[in-house]
């Protein structure tokens, strides 16, 4: 159900979970505080307990009352990178609840960059929030796409499109050795150049491995029909088959074919919805045209990996 800001403010202070908007994905909201309510994520979801939590928060201090020792590099993220689509991962005070983190001894925490959400967030303090879908298929970036996963159930406060439309980076600052544990809109080359330092890229966790960021460990992002890479574009198009392309193209297509014509942007502010689109209009099979190797564009290697992710591999 679409409710209103205040309305959300007054749920989640007497212990309920609401979906939020932000400019990355939609979050499903639990007062970071509360164990019971974040317990409500995790059942809505179907999340594993495993998959550790973000913590969401309006204002730089709020970290130091979830984190300790504190690297002198967070300090020159946050402020160049946030409110924004970083989430960093530090070592975690003992007050934050462990349903938070898995059991880990660090926590991730972001600033987005969504007017609703900071705002909802000064008025509640630190929220939990993975992605307001159910566990396993798309993250809404829309409204509309919480309604469809839930039914008029769970409260939702409608803050239009999400513009950037994909997870955000997730950055390891718990070691020397600074890593990207998921790709996102702020890319390595970004972090690098502030930080002037080499940033290590890596999605490859162990099975049974306790992984410190969210979308890693299991198959995520995954529409009911299956996805498949294609090398190229094809000469014909099959009409059982939704196809999903960044060629430029030219001529009337059908509308089991969609393309970003080169934009990047909007692919990844997109993808989600096509993935929704291909399943609503009954399509078993989704290919997409795989990405350029060489560009530079920060968006390609989330788009890849949130892709591979939604085709098991």
């Amino acid at each position: 159900m679409i409710i209103s800001l205040d309305r959300a403010i007054e749920l989640i202070r007497n212990g309920d979970i609401v979906a939020f908007p932000t400019e990355t994905v939609y979050g499903l909201g639990a007062d970071v505080k509360n164990v019971v309510a974040i317990q409500k994520t995790f059942d809505i979801k179907g999340r594993p307990a495993d998959n550790p939590l973000i913590v969401h928060i309006s204002d730089i201090d709020q970290v130091y009352e979830l984190a300790t020792d504190i690297p002198d590099s967070f300090k020159k993220l946050a402020n160049h990178f946030w409110p924004g689509p970083l989430t960093m991962v530090l070592k975690k005070q003992a007050a934050v609840p462990d349903i938070v983190t898995a059991g880990l001894d660090s926590v991730a925490i972001r600033m987005p960059d969504h007017p609703i959400a900071l705002e909802l967030i000064r008025n509640t303090g630190p929220l939990t929030a993975p992605s307001a879908n159910r566990s396993g298929k798309p993250s809404p970036t829309r409204a509309e796409h919480i309604i469809e996963d839930y039914g008029d159930k769970l409260p939702v406060v409608d803050g239009g499109s999400s513009t950037i439309g994909l997870e955000s980076t997730v950055l390891d600052l718990t070691s020397k050795q600074i890593e990207i544990l998921r790709p996102g809109a702020i890319s390595a080359e970004m972090i690098e150049n502030l930080l002037k330092t080499e940033v290590f890229k890596s999605t490859d966790h162990a099975a049974d491995s306790l992984p410190k960021s969210p979308g890693v460990k299991y198959t995520h992002y995954k529409p009911k029909a299956s996805v498949n890479w294609i090398h190229s574009v094809p000469s014909q198009f099959d009409s059982k088959t939704f196809y999903i392309l960044h060629s430029k193209m030219s001529g009337k297509t059908e509308k089991n074919v969609v393309t970003c014509n080169g934009n990047f942007d909007l692919l990844a502010k997109l993808l989600y919805d096509y993935f929704r689109t291909a399943d609503h209009l009954g399509y078993s099979q989704i290919l997409v045209e795989t990405l350029p190797k060489l560009s530079p564009h920060p968006l390609i290697p989330p788009l890849k990996n949130r892709i591979s992710k939604s085709v098991g591999s």
